[in-house]
């Protein structure tokens, strides 16, 4: 049985970590899709999960977005493991989170941390942080 070719789970993955690094790097869609060749809808579909990615695609965005081609799947584990009424049992795929741009500052600088334990210890802090708030609402 042929591979769909209609986008899944880890195109959209791929596609926010684009436009992570995009808003990282301050650029708009406009000037990503300058970088690469391309029309800023195509860039918007890419980010957006909507059109699959092709190898030499990902590898010229690496390239423009100074990132390895780990980066694009870091955290793949994870979102495919989400719990069953997130998984995907259509051709739809389950929408993913949309963050504000300081959940995407806070990624963005948590990414930047080398040692393991102080990582395991902000995120137990923002974990405990989010219970207390959770709590207090």
């Amino acid at each position: 049985m042929p591979e769909s070719k209609l986008p899944n789970r880890i195109d959209e993955l791929v596609g926010q970590r684009i436009r992570w690094r995009r808003k990282e790097l301050k650029w708009t869609q406009e000037q990503l899709s300058e970088k690469l060749g391309l029309t800023f809808q195509q860039v918007q579909k890419y980010e957006k999960g909507v059109n699959r990615i092709s190898a030499g695609r990902l590898y010229e965005l690496s390239i423009v977005l100074d990132v390895e081609i780990c980066y694009f799947f870091e955290g793949a584990k994870e979102y495919l493991s989400l719990p069953e009424q997130f998984q995907e049992d259509s051709a739809e795929a389950a929408p993913l989170p949309q963050f504000d741009h300081e959940a995407m500052d806070l990624v963005s600088h948590f990414q930047k941390i080398r040692n393991e334990e102080l990582r395991k210890t902000l995120l137990a802090t923002v974990k405990a942080a989010a219970v207390i708030d959770e709590d207090d609402s």
